[in-house]
């Protein structure tokens, strides 16, 4: 794999990603990074950090899962790449919240939703509203967490026909109640 360039060792990663080999995709990313950097694309190196953050989840490597993860938040976050960004806090939110670390997660999860909003990426603000929801729920805040989740559910772009089922099923139990959620 000496030859191969940045974005060959991207594709290749992902491909070893999907199919499951997580330890051959963690060195792919790991050479795709240091060829970005070199090439002097630290857009491009952090989400191999970002990527890597993910494998390491994965495989239970929690602290160089975090550690990966922060790196590429930071890097984004300095570069302006807010939309990656936003992703790179989504997946510390996810660390936690795999970690039992609720409180936490729905700080990561809040920003990553705010800033998906920002960005105008509807489908992962959604998506993030609904990890946001179930670790509120998880917390304790019972109303903060159907509202965030009914949040998400309601700008999903394609829901799956349990979503579908959920949603009705929260319009008509707020209905029948007359209950008004707390807005996100």
């Amino acid at each position: 794999m000496t030859g191969e360039t940045a974005e060959n060792l991207k594709a290749e990663g992902l491909r070893l990603f999907q199919e499951g080999l997580y330890e051959e995709a963690l060195r792919c990313f790991g050479q795709a990074q240091e060829r970005f950097a070199a090439e002097g694309n630290d857009a491009e190196a952090a989400e191999m950090l970002n990527n890597q953050g993910v494998v390491y989840r994965v495989l239970h490597r929690w602290e160089e899962a975090r550690t990966a993860l922060e790196e590429a938040r930071a890097v984004f976050a300095r570069i302006g790449d807010r939309h990656r960004e936003a992703q790179a806090l989504g997946n510390l939110g996810g660390l936690l919240a795999s970690r039992g670390d609720a409180l936490r997660a729905q700080e990561y999860l809040r920003q990553a939703a705010d800033i998906f909003a920002e960005v105008g990426d509807t489908q992962r603000r959604a998506e993030t509203l609904l990890a946001l929801g179930t670790q509120m729920w998880k917390a304790g805040d019972r109303w903060g967490g159907i509202a965030a989740y009914q949040a998400g559910l309601e700008m999903l772009e394609h829901p799956t026909p349990q979503q579908k089922t959920l949603r009705g099923l929260i319009h008509l139990v707020g209905r029948l109640f007359r209950l008004r959620l707390p807005t996100v």
